[in-house]
């Protein structure tokens, strides 16, 4: 959907440009705007090889498990139903601890195998949609058509072999999220943070008189948008339960 706007706003200004004979701006601005794209990826990776390099030696000082164990009752306290001690969790705590030092870079990989861990969880629970064909687990978004997609080695018995053959007696696998994975996709998509990295890198390349002036409005924006996503998840899952 965004590529279609993107053409759309494109398409737009070339043709306003040559309506209003302004073609040699439009031009200009296109190469103008592919240099600064340019300067603003090496700024962006300095600062991320400078912030990733932070985390690496964050974990392995220990500082990272430490942050996880503590963080831990509010993940059970948003995750009540992921077992103690699944890997999800540690996934997720991971995740959240990058997203508030405002890593976005070093997220993306714990949430992708949070994901995998919850889409397993659902599998392990036998929900349609993740249930295994032969004995093996499937994500649930990988697999269409009863075709194969992704695959681990549990095998969970008759009952999810039974609903994997309903599944595919109705010739396609469901696409479904868990509850968890709604919860973990709007957390992050709130996404609480100390230090808004990237905002202050745009900021800085931009020429701004104080790049580090959006940490305290960053702060209370964000925690204002993580606090409306956990009472809004909680509201959801209470009502679910009723």
């Amino acid at each position: 959907m965004l590529n279609y706007i993107w053409a759309f706003m494109i398409l737009i200004g070339v043709v306003y440009g040559a309506i209003t004979g302004k073609m040699a701006e439009v031009t200009n601005a296109a190469l103008d705007s592919a240099g600064d794209a340019v300067s603003l990826c090496i700024t962006m990776i300095g600062v991320m090889a400078l912030w990733v390099g932070l985390m690496e030696i964050a974990q392995k000082s220990g500082l990272i498990a430490k942050l996880t164990r503590g963080i831990q009752p509010f993940i059970r306290f948003l995750f009540p139903r992921i077992p103690e001690g699944h890997p999800a969790r540690e996934y997720i705590a991971t995740n959240m601890i990058a997203n508030l030092l405002g890593l976005g870079w070093a997220c993306t990989p714990a949430g992708l195998k949070a994901m995998e861990e919850l889409a397993k969880l659902e599998a392990e629970r036998g929900t349609p949609g993740y249930v295994p064909e032969s004995g093996n687990v499937k994500c649930g978004w990988d697999v269409a058509d009863g075709g194969a997609g992704a695959t681990g080695g549990s095998d969970r018995g008759s009952a999810a072999d039974a609903l994997g053959a309903a599944a595919r007696r109705k010739g396609k696998w469901e696409r479904v999220a868990s509850r968890e994975m709604c919860t973990f996709l709007i957390l992050n998509i709130s996404s609480l943070q100390l230090i808004p990295v990237n905002m202050i890198a745009y900021r800085s390349q931009y020429g701004s008189v104080n790049p580090a002036g959006i940490i305290g409005p960053a702060i209370v924006a964000t925690f204002v948008s993580t606090a409306v996503a956990v009472v809004y998840c909680k509201g959801k899952d209470r009502r679910r339960r009723v």
